[in-house]
């Protein structure tokens, strides 16, 4: 119980930032593209309490937590309300829209990386403060990561819809009724795990670390 609060407290701030800053990207860019659904919904804000879902966002990962020992944590927010149809470009802004939430993510990562760097070369010692933010830049690169993956519902389906000709659009389009429970099938397999998500994060750490190499070099 004492590691699961400890965890928690560590994870808290990382990962409320993760999902209202990734939620309120899509909101922002529909709206700037064309669609307002989002934002006359209230979704375009940095409130946690309007992305948050009481379900995905807090009770599916701690009866996860509990019932796998921590192996293995899924979890999903409230998916913010987009209307294609009214985008000035329908299939090209869609892209755009679902990029929104995973670049939200992976600037998010870079971010609590330059503060990790900056507390450690001033010479804070902390273990709280240095921990939250290697659980900042951990959660986005997994959210980045995640999201990304080439299959509707997820981010990576729809710019996959996107940037596909027409016809093979609509074949890929016609799974997202039953995606959530591929994903879901991929993810306890650990197929998404061993053939996606670790090479893709291992790949964004490394750009993350050359990113930071300037900063890690002024702050020695």
């Amino acid at each position: 119980m004492t590691d699961l609060i400890q965890t928690v407290l560590i994870y808290a701030l990382p990962v409320i930032f993760a999902i209202t800053l990734h939620e309120a990207a899509h909101g922002y860019a529909a709206q700037r593209l064309g669609d307002n659904t989002a934002a006359m919904m209230g979704r375009v804000t940095l409130n946690p309490l309007a992305h948050i879902d009481p379900m995905g966002t807090i009770l599916l990962p701690l009866l996860l937590y509990f019932s796998t020992g921590g192996a293995f944590l899924f979890g999903y927010a409230k998916p913010v309300p987009v209307r294609f149809d009214q985008l000035r470009h329908p299939k090209r802004d869609m892209v755009w829209v679902a990029l929104a939430g995973p670049a939200s993510n992976l600037v998010q990562a870079l971010l609590w990386g330059v503060l990790l760097y900056v507390l450690a070369g001033s010479g804070v010692t902390e273990r709280f403060f240095l921990e939250m933010c290697k659980a900042g830049m951990l959660t986005n690169v997994v959210m980045f990561a995640f999201n990304l993956f080439p299959l509707p519902p997820l981010d990576g389906g729809r710019i996959l819809v996107g940037l596909l000709p027409w016809r093979q659009a609509v074949m890929v389009s016609r799974i997202e009724p039953y995606g959530f429970y591929i994903v879901m099938a991929l993810v306890i397999t650990g197929v998404i795990s061993s053939l996606w998500m670790q090479p893709l994060m291992g790949v964004t750490f490394d750009l993350i670390k050359l990113a930071l190499s300037p900063l890690s070099f002024l702050i020695r």
